[in-house]
Parts: C-alpha cells; structure tokens; sequence
C-alpha cells in the first residue's frame, strides 16, 4: 500500500524561534518532538510527502507553492517544495508551518500539500482521506496538522470550558492508539466550540488510513496545553 506512515504536528506560529523571540525556551519541547516526528516519519523511506491542514476551504497545491508568517511579524516565505514563479504565496497558516517543519528537517523529498475546510463534515473529511490513497501512487507519508481545544483556562485564546480537558484527553487516547474511528467520531459542532483547528485534519487522516488498510500502531510523544491551546505530536506506523 502506498501509505507508510503519518505523523500529527500542531501548528502554532510560536513554534518558529524567530517569532517566539525572549519566549521561544518556552516552546524548545515542543519544537523537539516535532522534529523527531519528522525524522522518523521520514525513516519509513517514503518516497513523497502529502501535508495535509485546515484552511478556509478544501483546497489542492502544488508543489511551487508557498506560506507566509507575514501577519505574524516574520517576513519571509516558508516554500512548500520547489521555488517557481509559477507557484503563489498561498498556503494556510497549517500547511505554512508544516512547510517549515519539513524545511527545517533538511529533507529534499517531493511534497504536495491539501488543505480541509474547516467546516468540512466528518464523512466528507473521511472520503477526502480515502480520496488521497491510490495503489498507484508512490510510497507516501502523511504530514497532518491540527491543534487541538484553545479553551484550557481563562488565559486561552477561547477562554476556560470545562469541556475542553476530556475532549483533548480522548484526542490524545487515540492518536496514541491509532484508532481512526475515535477521530472520525469526533463532534464537529463541539470542536467549534472548543475552537480547535485539527478536528478535519485529523478525520482526514482516519480516512486515509481506512483506505490504505491494515493494522497500525500509534505513538504519543507530546500532550500538554501551554497558552491554553492543545498540542498534540504522535506517529502512525504499520503493524
């Protein structure tokens, strides 16, 4: 099967140094288990990484595309893959920073990124998921990125909700456990409420992993709230 494994990334822009400034110490964990999430889904030897993360819309690039931390006070283009006049300084803030994280990783890979809308349904996001694995393609990794709640205490950017803590706790139960149908489950409408960002992606990666099939193994490697937001990283593998 051409799916290979998949690794979860959270995407705050806090997580690039520069925008961190004096606090970046803050974040040195998280940015670690992010680049080991990398390197070992780049040890499963994939030929091709698919990054996929919430946007406004369901959305495909190309390869020549790129992301800009602009809005965020750094002035500079993270490329998805290939630099070209004919890609556009477009990506989501998701896929901006999944582009970072691979760029920082070193690898030369080809990678094409998707975008979900944020909005998507949970069976939509499921069939984008199945849509993306073809036997035909090259061996692939998935790259998803996704936050989780933004209501963990009165300092979150959604304020405290007491329903955030049990929500990311079964997040986290299942990315540990591969189990896509514990993501695919998840409430669209409670998300929403708990503004979290990785709900699509995440459903999207259920999907995907339904379509290539097989027994997976699941790794969580961070889980905690700073800033009042949910950040998860874990690794999918095969069995």
């Amino acid at each position: 099967m051409p799916l290979v494994a998949a690794a979860v990334c959270p995407h705050p822009p806090l997580i690039v140094p520069e925008l961190a400034g004096a606090a970046a110490p803050e974040l040195d964990d998280l940015r670690a288990a992010a680049d080991a999430a990398v390197t070992r889904l780049l040890a499963a030897e994939p030929e091709a990484i698919l990054l996929v993360g919430g946007g406004p819309e369901t959305v495909r690039f190309t390869a020549a595309d790129s992301g800009s931390l602009r809005g965020f006070g750094l002035d500079r283009p993270a490329r998805l893959w290939k630099i070209s006049c004919s890609g556009g300084e477009v990506l989501p803030l998701s896929l901006t920073v999944g582009a970072w994280l691979l760029n920082r990783s070193g690898t030369g890979l080809p990678r094409l990124a998707r975008s979900v809308a944020h909005d998507a349904a949970p069976t939509e996001c499921a069939a984008f998921g199945a849509s993306l694995i073809d036997d035909d393609d090259p061996r692939v990794a998935l790259l998803v990125l996704g936050d989780g709640s933004a209501c963990r205490g009165v300092t979150a950017p959604g304020y405290d909700d007491p329903r955030a803590q049990a929500y990311d706790d079964g997040v986290a139960v299942a990315l540990a456990g591969a189990d896509a149908e514990a993501l695919r489950g998840l409430d669209p409408v409670l998300s929403a409420e708990l503004r979290v960002a990785g709900r699509a992606p995440w459903q999207v990666l259920a999907g995907a992993v339904g379509a290539a099939g097989g027994d997976w193994r699941g790794e969580l490697s961070y889980h905690r709230a700073p800033y009042g937001v949910a950040y998860f990283v874990a690794n999918w593998e095969r069995s």
